[in-house]
This record gives C-alpha cells, sequence and structure tokens, in this order.
C-alpha cells in the first residue's frame, strides 16, 4: 500500500476527521477489527497534541498525518511543524494553564502508548513526530 497523507488546519473539529480517515485505511489494510477503536483513539489523541500546540505556536501551519503499511505493520505518524520557542504568555510565564498543559501532555503520550503496540516519539526545534504502528492480521498478510 502506498502511504495516504492527510493535512490538516490545526483545528480541533478536524481531529475527528483524521480519526476516520485512519480507522478506514487501518482496516483497508488489514489491522485486526478489534484493533481499531485503539487506532481511532490513539490518532485522535496524537492529532488532538499536535493541534493544540499549532494553536499556541503556529495556528496558520497545518498538521500533518502519513499512514502506511509496511513489513506487516500499519503505520501512523502525526507530525506538528512548530517551533516551540517561549512560553506565548511570554518570558518567566508559568500559569497554571502552562503547568496542566504539561501534565496532560505526559498523560497524552500515556495513553497513547497504552493503546498502540510501539510508539516513537521525536522532538525536534521543528516540531514533534509521533509514530505509531499495530500488527496487520495474519489474513491479510
Amino acid at each position: 500500500m502506498a502511504t495516504v497523507e492527510l493535512s490538516f488546519t490545526a483545528l480541533p473539529a478536524h481531529v475527528r476527521t483524521a480519526r476516520l480517515v485512519a480507522t478506514a485505511v487501518a482496516r483497508r489494510s488489514g489491522v485486526d477489527e478489534s484493533l481499531l477503536d485503539e487506532v481511532r483513539l490513539a490518532v485522535g489523541e496524537a492529532c488532538s497534541r499536535a493541534v493544540e500546540g499549532h494553536l499556541l505556536y503556529c495556528p496558520a501551519e497545518p498538521v500533518r498525518l502519513a499512514l502506511t503499511e509496511s513489513a506487516g505493520r500499519f503505520e501512523v505518524e502525526v507530525t506538528d511543524t512548530c517551533e516551540r520557542g517561549e512560553d506565548p504568555a511570554g518570558p518567566g510565564a508559568a500559569s497554571s494553564s502552562a503547568a496542566d498543559s504539561r501534565i496532560g501532555a505526559g498523560l497524552g503520550i500515556a495513553v497513547i502508548e497504552g493503546l498502540a503496540d510501539d510508539v516513537e516519539i521525536r522532538e525536534t526545534p521543528e516540531g514533534t513526530s509521533i509514530r505509531m504502528s499495530w500488527p496487520l492480521a495474519e489474513a491479510a498478510r
């Protein structure tokens, strides 16, 4: 299967579309029906995290989603392209919402790691990439 790529404006309403597309492509790729809810939820969480970052740091940039079948696995990569500099609230801002956001970010990663079979997170100054994968069903291989 070729890679399916989706870019969307960083709006929470578009996360639902990303989840639906990922679930449809996973089903078509041969992911077992029992794992489709996990794919949907993990992709939704990763996309929500990316949208949140984009809304804070680069609202005009799209969130990117890549869906690939490779070596008996279904892989999803969610990429945000935001350079995360100083807190938009200003230098030294340690607001409770920033602290709450960091706690939520850690919880979101834990949720993703609990749902996906394999997770790889790459953070660079240009943004963050979350790659998740699930095995394909035996019958589809």
